[in-house]
């Protein structure tokens, strides 16, 4: 089974997964890249699926795909990528 990150990543798939980041749940959602560009030094989006609603992913939520997960994308994904990722991403969290 593939470890999925509280927005539906495959961890196995991200090239920092095992070498700078061991996943957002092991991190609690600091995630390298949280730590250096968020206010809060954590994930938005664990922040708001985890720690603020008690979720287990943002699949439990019922305003998925929100502005803050459709807000949330890799800078080097062209428009078209970062769509096909937020589906196939949702696909993941909700099955």
């Amino acid at each position: 089974m593939n470890t999925l990150s509280v927005c539906g990543l495959i961890c196995a798939e991200c090239e920092f997964y095992q070498k700078t980041c061991d996943g957002c749940y092991a991190v609690q959602g600091k995630t390298f890249w949280a730590l250096e560009m968020m206010p809060a030094k954590v994930c938005p989006l664990y922040q708001c699926a985890i720690n603020e609603r008690g979720y287990e992913s943002c699949g439990d939520c019922a305003e998925l795909p929100c502005a803050n997960f459709r807000e949330m994308k890799d800078p080097s994904l062209t428009d078209e990528q970062h769509e096909q990722s937020l589906k196939e991403r949702i696909d993941r969290l909700r099955s």
